[in-house]
């Protein structure tokens, strides 16, 4: 059974640092696009950043290039989200996601794209 579970999410003031994980398991994950999105009280869920299947391709929403860095092993099935410099307004749940068709060096920022969904992490960035 395909799951994704993430972690590292918590509460850092701004300026501060977080690293957040995301462990897949129940499907071939090296196959698959990772994403990670967010989602703030009362506002739709936003792209974030994603990374292609062996790493070589990532791409970033504008809001946190320069900020955040995704990153992945496949050998141990996780991927990650360096998170610095966070602003308040990164505050949010923050979710993984897979794109178990996307082919070789291609990513996408489309939600729909994304078939196999994490339960989220929160992170709470303060003033």
């Amino acid at each position: 059974q395909v799951q994704l579970v993430e972690s590292g999410g918590g509460l850092a003031q701004a300026g501060g640092s977080l690293r957040l994980s995301c462990a897949a398991s129940g499907w071939a994950f090296s196959r698959s696009a990772m994403g990670w999105f967010r989602q703030a009280p009362g506002k739709e869920r936003e792209f974030v950043a994603a990374v292609s299947r062996g790493g070589g391709v990532t791409d970033y929403a504008d809001s946190v290039k320069g900020r955040f860095t995704i990153s992945r092993n496949n050998d141990n099935k996780t991927v990650f989200l360096q998170m610095n410099s966070l602003k308040p307004e990164d505050t949010a749940a923050y979710f993984c996601a897979a794109d178990s068709t996307a082919i070789m060096r291609y990513v996408s920022a489309n939600h729909i794209a994304y078939e196999y969904w994490g339960q989220g992490t929160q992170v709470t960035v303060s003033s």
